[in-house]
């Protein structure tokens, strides 16, 4: 069955561009497309929507203003965040307020794809410019009522990808299936995350992802 797909962005040619790549991908299917996102509540009513592509900076409703009108009265309503803004504080913003993926309009065809499918089945997904802007060092210019948190450890892109399978509750051989690798390399990059992470069990790792926002 088809996944299918709303876009929402205030630029028509970017529509129309992202409705023509949408279409040549397998099992994907574009059922409408709106430059106004005050539309888009009127459009879900009419119209069996599995994910929605929003821009993020939008007139009228933000992509983050949107996805909170959305999110009590389509919970099951993948929102896929497509934008050129890629600053970490937007993006924990935008996941706090509940999307699904977020995906900077640098990517190619395959990673949008990646993307899609990856959350079409219920699952987070992080671009890799994403996830390096999140891991970014936290600024010391903060106010005194701010926590001021200790620099996230120096995983790797890959190590980062099983991080946030383990917070998923994947298994070391779903994992394996899932990245195309064995499931002793899986097990390697767990004893590595343990050591630099400083825990001793899959407990501590999740409570890592969800002090730096990974899931």
């Amino acid at each position: 069955m088809s996944i299918r797909i709303l876009i929402v962005d205030d630029h028509q040619i970017l529509l129309d561009s992202l409705s023509l790549l949408i279409a040549s991908i397998p099992d994907m299917e574009v059922i409408g497309t709106l430059y106004d996102s005050r539309k888009v509540p009127d459009f879900l009513e009419n119209n069996e929507i599995d994910v929605l592509i929003s821009d993020m900076n939008m007139p009228y409703l933000t992509g983050i203003d949107l996805t909170l009108k959305l999110r009590n009265q389509y919970p099951s309503l993948k929102i896929l965040m497509l934008t050129v803004n890629d600053e970490a504080e937007n993006i924990r913003h935008a996941f706090q307020a509940g999307i699904s993926g977020y995906v900077t309009k640098k990517a190619n065809r395959a990673e949008l794809e990646r993307a899609l499918t990856t959350i079409a089945r219920g699952e987070k997904y992080f671009s890799e410019a994403v996830l390096k802007e999140l891991l970014t060092p936290v600024s010391m210019n903060t106010t005194s009522t701010e926590e001021v948190q200790a620099e996230p450890k120096a995983l790797t892109l890959r190590e980062l990808e099983i991080v946030k399978l383990i917070a998923q509750e994947l298994s070391s051989s779903q994992i394996a299936e899932r990245l195309f690798i064995s499931v002793g390399t899986v097990e390697n990059h767990r004893h590595n995350i343990l050591q630099k992470l400083g825990v001793k069990n899959t407990i501590g790792i999740i409570k890592y992802a969800i002090k730096y926002r990974l899931i």
